[in-house]
Protein backbone atom coordinates (compact mmCIF):
# COMPACT_ATOMS: atom_id res chain seq x y z
CA UNK A 1 0.00 0.00 0.00
CA UNK A 2 1.47 3.69 -0.74
CA UNK A 3 2.27 5.94 1.61
CA UNK A 4 0.57 8.46 3.39
CA UNK A 5 0.53 11.53 5.24
CA UNK A 6 -1.16 12.18 8.70
CA UNK A 7 -1.92 15.36 8.21
CA UNK A 8 -2.08 16.13 12.43
CA UNK A 9 1.29 15.26 12.45
CA UNK A 10 2.97 17.12 9.24
CA UNK A 11 4.50 20.41 9.34
CA UNK A 12 5.57 20.62 5.97
CA UNK A 13 9.29 20.68 7.51
CA UNK A 14 8.40 24.35 7.73
CA UNK A 15 9.61 24.18 4.52
CA UNK A 16 9.95 27.18 2.03
CA UNK A 17 11.07 25.26 -1.34
CA UNK A 18 10.90 21.49 -0.40
CA UNK A 19 10.20 19.39 2.52
CA UNK A 20 12.58 16.27 3.63
CA UNK A 21 9.58 13.40 2.10
CA UNK A 22 10.35 15.40 -1.62
CA UNK A 23 13.97 15.32 -1.35
CA UNK A 24 14.41 11.56 -0.34
CA UNK A 25 11.48 10.13 -2.47
CA UNK A 26 13.42 8.20 -5.78
CA UNK A 27 9.63 8.35 -7.30
CA UNK A 28 8.95 12.16 -7.32
CA UNK A 29 5.77 11.74 -5.42
CA UNK A 30 5.92 13.75 -2.15
CA UNK A 31 4.80 17.05 -2.93
CA UNK A 32 3.74 20.34 -0.12
CA UNK A 33 0.25 21.68 -0.75
CA UNK A 34 1.91 25.74 0.03
CA UNK A 35 -1.71 26.63 1.13
CA UNK A 36 -2.28 23.98 4.11
CA UNK A 37 1.69 23.45 4.26
CA UNK A 38 1.60 19.89 4.06
CA UNK A 39 2.90 17.10 2.18
CA UNK A 40 1.12 14.32 0.33
CA UNK A 41 1.63 11.49 -2.15
CA UNK A 42 0.30 12.92 -5.31
CA UNK A 43 0.54 9.40 -7.05
CA UNK A 44 -0.14 6.54 -4.60
CA UNK A 45 -0.68 4.01 -7.38
CA UNK A 46 3.60 4.77 -8.72
CA UNK A 47 4.79 4.16 -4.92
CA UNK A 48 6.98 1.36 -4.22
CA UNK A 49 6.56 1.78 -0.31
CA UNK A 50 10.31 2.04 0.03
CA UNK A 51 9.78 3.64 3.62
CA UNK A 52 12.07 6.17 2.51
CA UNK A 53 10.04 8.88 3.30
CA UNK A 54 8.99 7.48 6.48
CA UNK A 55 12.33 6.78 7.59
CA UNK A 56 13.27 10.74 6.73
CA UNK A 57 10.51 12.40 8.16
CA UNK A 58 11.35 14.78 11.56
CA UNK A 59 7.31 14.16 12.64
CA UNK A 60 6.60 10.96 11.78
CA UNK A 61 3.70 11.95 9.98
CA UNK A 62 3.92 9.19 7.03
CA UNK A 63 2.86 6.01 7.11
CA UNK A 64 2.78 2.90 5.07
CA UNK A 65 0.02 0.61 5.27
CA UNK A 66 2.29 -2.35 4.79
CA UNK A 67 1.64 -6.06 3.09
CA UNK A 68 1.27 -8.86 5.45
CA UNK A 69 4.65 -10.37 3.91
CA UNK A 70 6.74 -7.07 5.85
CA UNK A 71 4.62 -6.86 8.52
CA UNK A 72 2.28 -9.53 10.09
CA UNK A 73 -1.86 -8.67 9.59
CA UNK A 74 -2.80 -6.12 11.99
CA UNK A 75 0.34 -4.85 12.92
CA UNK A 76 2.41 -1.57 12.60
CA UNK A 77 5.88 -0.80 12.09
CA UNK A 78 7.52 2.45 13.29
CA UNK A 79 10.79 3.31 12.02
CA UNK A 80 12.58 6.28 14.47
CA UNK A 81 15.87 7.95 12.66
CA UNK A 82 18.93 8.79 14.66
CA UNK A 83 21.95 10.07 14.03
CA UNK A 84 23.67 6.86 13.32
CA UNK A 85 21.09 3.79 13.13
CA UNK A 86 17.50 3.41 12.64
CA UNK A 87 15.55 1.65 14.89
CA UNK A 88 12.23 -0.33 13.73
CA UNK A 89 9.96 -1.06 16.14
CA UNK A 90 7.13 -3.52 14.97
CA UNK A 91 3.58 -3.87 17.04
CA UNK A 92 2.25 -7.19 16.27
CA UNK A 93 -1.89 -7.05 16.92
CA UNK A 94 -1.79 -9.26 20.03
CA UNK A 95 0.22 -5.89 22.00
CA UNK A 96 3.54 -7.91 21.84
CA UNK A 97 6.43 -5.35 20.49
CA UNK A 98 9.52 -6.22 18.66
CA UNK A 99 12.10 -3.92 18.01
CA UNK A 100 15.12 -3.84 15.51
CA UNK A 101 18.47 -1.69 15.31
CA UNK A 102 20.56 -1.33 11.58
CA UNK A 103 22.86 1.13 11.15
CA UNK A 104 22.78 3.91 8.71
CA UNK A 105 24.46 4.97 5.71
CA UNK A 106 27.44 7.15 7.39
CA UNK A 107 29.58 7.99 4.47
CA UNK A 108 29.60 11.47 3.24
CA UNK A 109 27.76 12.43 0.15
CA UNK A 110 30.02 12.38 -3.30
CA UNK A 111 32.61 10.06 -1.32
CA UNK A 112 31.55 6.67 -1.80
CA UNK A 113 34.53 4.63 -3.91
CA UNK A 114 32.34 3.14 -7.04
CA UNK A 115 34.07 -0.06 -7.50
CA UNK A 116 34.35 -1.10 -4.13
CA UNK A 117 38.12 -0.87 -3.86
CA UNK A 118 38.07 -3.34 -6.44
CA UNK A 119 40.12 -2.95 -10.23
CA UNK A 120 37.14 -2.58 -12.47
CA UNK A 121 37.33 -5.78 -15.70
CA UNK A 122 37.72 -4.77 -19.32
CA UNK A 123 35.36 -2.77 -20.88
CA UNK A 124 34.41 -5.69 -22.88
CA UNK A 125 30.75 -6.03 -24.12
CA UNK A 126 31.15 -9.76 -24.70
CA UNK A 127 33.03 -10.96 -21.88
CA UNK A 128 30.37 -12.61 -18.88
CA UNK A 129 32.58 -10.81 -16.77
CA UNK A 130 30.67 -8.17 -14.20
CA UNK A 131 32.05 -4.52 -14.13
CA UNK A 132 34.38 -5.41 -10.96
CA UNK A 133 34.94 -9.46 -12.25
CA UNK A 134 36.94 -11.52 -11.47
CA UNK A 135 38.72 -9.67 -8.90
CA UNK A 136 35.32 -9.15 -6.52
CA UNK A 137 34.59 -13.01 -6.35
CA UNK A 138 38.31 -13.42 -5.55
CA UNK A 139 39.50 -15.41 -8.60
CA UNK A 140 41.84 -15.08 -11.54
CA UNK A 141 39.43 -15.57 -14.04
CA UNK A 142 36.06 -15.70 -15.10
CA UNK A 143 35.11 -19.84 -15.50
CA UNK A 144 33.65 -20.73 -18.70
CA UNK A 145 31.10 -23.11 -19.67
CA UNK A 146 32.91 -26.06 -22.38
CA UNK A 147 30.87 -25.74 -25.38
Amino acid sequence: MPSFVITEKCDGCKALDKTACQYVCPNDLMILDKEKMKAYNQEPDMCWECYSCVKICPQQAIDIRSYADFVPMGASVVPLRGSQDIMWTVKFRNGSIKRFKFPIRTTAEGQIEISGGFNPGKDDLDSQALFTEPESLGLDNIPTPKK
